[in-house]
């Protein structure tokens, strides 16, 4: 899919809050993961890009702050959001895998599709073809598997062809580790693997490396679904103490969630005694914080005993945890669901009717002294629903405002030689430009000019053409060093040597256009006067903001002290001082303002955590 350079890729843009938080719930309800993970996956400061195979299949790249493609969806209007290796290296267990050996790897990166003889084992038993699957590296027939992927493909054939042993094709690829979509991010090595044990079954019928293109036929094993491994994330759930006595609500906090060790243990992490603990205070949480408030036709509860799990269990989240093992009755001093809850319906906590297949709870004493003693946790799932609430309540309140439309423009200059390039191109030497012009002019230029390079179009012949070149050749750069640019470093270096201009729009205010680059409002947290650390903005006046005006408003906000005075260092511009570090509500601020997050800098130089 990406073997070769991609046919057209356009400018990346930030996409909306708005949109972000609806893709980061596409991702959590494909792949069936926690908000935090969905977090980590679908960041902040997410970007799109338009792009083409060199197959010219259309689709769009969703890329991380710091430029590593994260998910892509190829065809037009396609639906289904693919995770890249970036993505993978950071949760690999959000796709089932296949492990092939280590001398495959390379074939598979240059183009070729994975075949069923190169297959050592399968994650799961229950995919399907056509599913998405990772391909990962197989170390050794002796060695564990490092569960890192390094492609990503839709399975060709049903497990059960892999197991027979079959010839064909066992993954159609994607996307690999080293293509022309993972060049686009910051490149690299994998990180280190997270190993985990296969099957014995592998290690015999694997099939050795020296015939990395599968021409002996083998069994095919299957690891079992239960493999517990490390979350190469970090992002465990909540930290459950060892010994839990009705903790205070704090006690599940997202500052917890960040210390959870990173490895899980092989066995049961907590004692009988602790199990039993656990499974009572389950019980007791799910009566205070949603069984209390059932009215009596909600009674009896069938299939109690999937009730415990369903209910009780994940209204501590221990379900979401994946660095310790599930909570399991056998591991307790009970042994059994039907002998714990006979347990507590003698200690008068619920009343249970013993019936078969399965018992009914008939009701649960919201009263009782354990119940009326505990004190809820505060779950992952309470968290999450408070920041959804916080969530739409900015976005409402953004929305009240339509955003400014910013436009960076470009003038021909001739004093630094652009404007002979659209001279002799027969373009508008005088008019203003935008990005996407100027891409579209150079383009007509060089095809115009016959200058794409016949053994790769993605660059262009520059120094077969005296104007071209020296547009873009900097001042005492020799012209040897430019004969041969991407189209993209011609477009840029053509900018660079035109005037910067910029257009603001505003609901209710005339547009504004003026001569100079236009850069960020700056937020920055300093130290200032000893010990006392200070908010401070300047480069707001393009974006129609008063400085009075805004001090006040800030004053009421941040229930603090503000002063207005001139920028140090700079002939003119006002400095907004915010007491305290105050870059979050000063930036809620900006946005509500009608300023797109794109132009709004935030920086702590406090130097204190």
């Amino acid at each position: 899919m990406f073997k070769k350079p991609l046919s057209n890729i356009k400018t990346s843009a930030p996409i909306r809050s708005s949109d972000r938080r609806k893709l980061k719930q596409r991702v959590i309800q494909a792949y069936d993961i926690s908000p935090e993970h969905g977090d980590l996956l679908v960041p902040d400061g997410l970007m799109s890009q338009k792009i083409s195979t060199y197959t010219d299949d259309p689709g769009v790249v969703y890329l991380s702050p710091e430029g590593d493609p994260l998910w892509f969806t190829i065809g037009k209007g396609a639906d289904d959001l693919i995770p890249t290796v970036y993505t993978l290296w950071k949760k690999y267990d959000i796709l089932p895998w296949i492990s092939t050996p280590a001398a495959v790897i390379p074939v598979l990166v240059g183009g070729a599709d994975l075949m069923i003889p190169g297959v050592v084992s399968v994650s799961s038993s229950t995919v399907v073809p056509q599913q998405l699957i990772s391909i990962v590296q197989r170390s050794a027939a002796s060695t564990p598997t490092s569960v890192l992927p390094l492609a990503v493909g839709r399975l060709a054939v049903d497990p059960d062809t892999l197991k027979a042993g079959a010839k064909g094709k066992a993954v159609h690829v994607l996307h690999t580790w080293k293509d022309h979509l993972f060049d686009m991010g910051s490149k690299g090595d994998p990180p280190n693997g997270i190993e985990i044990k296969e099957d014995e079954a592998s290690d015999e019928s694997a099939s050795p490396e020296s015939d990395p293109t599968g021409a002996s036929e083998r069994q095919v094993s299957v690891v079992s679904d239960d493999v517990v491994a490390s979350d190469p994330s970090g992002l465990s759930g909540a930290a459950i103490p060892a010994t839990i006595a009705s903790p205070p609500a704090e006690s599940l906090t997202p500052a917890s969630v960040s210390k959870i060790p990173t490895s899980a243990p092989s066995g049961p992490a907590f004692s009988k005694e602790e199990v039993s603990d656990i499974l009572r205070v389950s019980v007791l949480q799910a009566i205070k914080t949603a069984f209390a408030s059932l009215t009596s036709s909600s009674f009896p509860i069938r299939r109690a005993l999937s009730i415990h799990h369903s209910s009780c269990l994940s209204a501590l989240h221990f379900e979401a945890t994946s660095s310790y093992p599930p909570i399991d009755i056998k591991h307790s001093s009970y042994k059994s669901l039907l002998a714990f809850f006979k347990l507590l319906d003698k200690q008068r906590v619920l009343s249970l009717k013993d019936i078969k297949p399965e018992p009914i709870v008939l009701s649960v004493l919201a009263t009782h002294p354990d119940v009326v003693a505990h004190q809820p946790y505060t779950s992952l799932r309470d968290i999450q629903i408070k920041e959804e609430k916080r969530g739409r309540k900015e976005e409402e309140e953004r929305s009240k405002v339509q955003e400014m439309e910013v436009k960076e423009l470009w003038k021909p200059h001739a004093a630094s030689g652009s404007a002979n390039f659209f001279t002799e191109g027969g373009f508008n030497s005088t008019a203003l430009y935008s990005y996407s012009d100027l891409k579209s002019m150079v383009n007509t230029y060089i095809v115009a000019r016959q200058l794409t390079n016949p053994r790769d179009q993605s660059y262009v012949n520059v120094g077969t053409d005296d104007v071209l070149l020296s547009t873009v050749c900097a001042k005492g750069e020799a012209a040897e060093s430019v004969e041969f640019l991407k189209r993209e470093d011609v477009v840029r270096r053509l900018s660079e040597k035109m005037q910067s201009w910029y257009e603001i729009r505003a609901e209710g205010k005339d547009p504004v256009l003026k001569k100079g680059q236009l850069k960020p409002i700056s937020v920055v947290v300093k130290v200032r006067q000893g010990r006392k650390a200070s908010t401070l903005m300047t480069g707001f006046e393009p974006f129609f903001l008063e400085s009075e005006e805004m001090a006040d408003e800030l004053r009421r906000l941040c229930a603090c002290a503000t002063s207005v005075s001139p920028a140090p260092g700079k002939a003119s511009g006002l400095e907004v001082l915010v007491q305290g570090k105050q870059i979050k509500t000063v930036t809620e601020f900006l946005l509500s303002r009608g300023v797109p997050k794109k132009w709004i800098e935030s920086s702590d130089l406090s130097g204190k955590k």
